[in-house]
């Protein structure tokens, strides 16, 4: 007998849950518009919406010589430091879960004390600390980097970690039974199922870490906040209407990021389907060791 799983984990709602839902809707969109209109207004009053200040967004000489370069470098920092960050949570997600301490306790020390520190202060650190060591500059963009990779790289840690403990038991100790090590267990069975059940989660880190690229300007990384929003601003005196362009790039970006998130987690679904064997007719087929014929018809 089949059982209705929806109903069970969500009580559909009645007449009455229903028609108090839609007054709350328009009751919040109402507001919402009002919020909207009122802010419309305050910057009216201000001048921000008068046409010389967003007229320099029609020139191309801004996007070429502001915009586009910092949106370029928040790209190319963003891009590395993602990559080195799902490297880096996945490495330490498989040392936390090692049955071995002297890599497990390591591993949870450094992931702790990374999460720990805030991301600004470690860029100051890299970027201010590192050439006492190297007795050579800092370049700013590894600066970034590294400091959103080890951020980052710790908090995806957790989540891979938290990943792989939710897949069943079972799941290993079919892979153990059939005599498979734990790394093989780790790379075959756990890490690609605790990857798409925590991509959600992922994908919401990776976009902390785009955003996240603006702090670099406090250390002179000239990214989409500096040169598309203060120095754009500097130079036309339209901080606000730069702003306010920088806001929509970067919803774009990470829009974008979700997108092919998701398409990635669709793809990887249709990819992790096993596809259905079927045996053409007079084919040999085992039968408790022996060989047997199935019947043609």
């Amino acid at each position: 007998m089949s059982t209705n799983t929806d109903a069970v984990l969500y009580d559909h709602p009645g007449p009455r849950a229903k028609t108090r839902n839609l007054i709350l809707t328009v009751v919040f969109g109402l507001a919402l518009l009002a919020l909207l209109w009122w802010i419309y207004r305050k910057f009216d009053e201000k001048g921000q919406w008068a046409g010389p200040l967003w007229r320099p967004f029609l020139e191309g000489s801004t996007w070429t010589d502001y915009i586009l370069p910092g949106l370029w470098s928040t790209v190319s920092a963003a891009a590395v430091a993602m990559v080195f960050s799902l490297i880096f949570g996945l490495v330490f997600s498989v040392g936390r879960l090692s049955d071995h301490w002297w890599v497990s306790v390591p591993a949870g020390v450094v992931v702790e004390f990374f999460r720990a520190v805030p991301l600004l202060l470690m860029m100051f650190f890299i970027f201010f600390g590192i050439p006492f060591l190297t007795e050579s500059p800092m370049p700013p963009f590894w600066a970034v980097v590294i400091g959103l990779t080890l951020y980052n790289g710790s908090v995806l840690a957790e989540a891979f970690r938290a990943g792989i403990r939710s897949v069943p038991r079972g799941q290993s100790e079919a892979g153990y039974a059939i005599g498979m090590r734990k790394t093989d267990v780790m790379r075959e069975i756990l890490v690609p199922q605790a990857a798409r059940a925590m991509l959600p989660v992922i994908v919401s880190q990776l976009v902390v870490l785009v955003k996240d690229t603006a702090l670099g300007y406090i250390i002179g990384y000239t990214e989409l906040l500096q040169d598309g929003v203060n120095t754009l601003g500097a130079n036309f005196g339209n901080t606000v209407a730069a702003a306010i362009v920088a806001v929509f790039i970067y919803v774009a970006l990470n829009a974008s990021l979700t997108f092919f998130a998701g398409y990635l987690e669709r793809r990887t679904r249709r990819t992790g389907r096993a596809p259905r064997r079927t045996t053409p007719p007079g084919a040999l087929t085992p039968v408790g060791g022996a060989t047997a014929v199935e019947p043609q018809g």
